[in-house]
């Protein structure tokens, strides 16, 4: 199975094990919200653009809210079922990223979690990913970000000046923060001033 699948399976029983209530790291979603998300995403190409396109974004919030009122298992079993025929030689490209946020979404939005220990060939493959979205992540940081993993790799995500904020971890922890995500276990050096502008930006991507 690629990391994409792994990763949808282990949502699944996450969300599964949580409950249709529980919070998430998605703002007001729980995890009944969160299925929902992900299957219009999917499965229903007329409102998906409003993920990304505002004027289209009345539409997929009416079309999620009805979505979200089906049984929770049935939800779970469309998510389990993975993307229609038509999506799935691009599977890997279009939701590794997406299983693997959302899935520590699920696992984050409850007290006591701890983060997992990934393989070093899952690392490799967020790391690859990292690399290709971080300066779009950080692009409205006003001071330099560079982000660097324990065995020595290094990327600068945003050149601003000469004032810097480090932020080191494993590339799974790193990605979750470039997605927006503060429920992460991360050092970040630099002036305290800076490493909150850093933590406060809009990491949008």
């Amino acid at each position: 199975m690629t990391l994409a699948q792994r990763e949808r399976q282990a949502l699944v029983r996450a969300m599964a094990e949580a409950g249709p209530d529980a919070p998430t790291l998605c703002g007001e979603w729980t995890t009944r919200d969160l299925a929902a998300h992900l299957i219009v995403r999917e499965r229903r190409p007329d409102a998906a653009p409003g993920i990304m396109l505002k004027p289209f974004a009345p539409y997929l919030e009416r079309v999620q809210a009805k979505v979200a009122r089906r049984p929770f298992a049935e939800l779970l079993d469309q998510v389990r079922g993975g993307p229609p025929f038509y999506l799935r030689p691009v599977d890997s490209l279009m939701n590794t990223t997406e299983m693997f946020v959302h899935h520590e979404d699920v696992r984050r939005g409850a007290p006591g979690w701890e983060p997992r220990t990934l393989s070093a060939e899952d690392e490799d493959s967020l790391w690859k990913v990292l690399q290709g979205l971080a300066r779009m992540a950080y692009r409205k940081s006003p001071v330099t970000v560079a982000l660097t993993t324990p065995d020595g790799r290094r990327t600068v995500a945003r050149q601003a000046g000469d004032r810097t904020v480090v932020l080191a971890g494993p590339p799974s922890e790193l990605l979750l923060h470039a997605f927006g995500r503060n429920a992460v276990r991360l050092e970040a050096t630099g002036a305290p001033e800076d490493v909150a502008l850093v933590h406060a930006l809009d990491r949008s991507v």
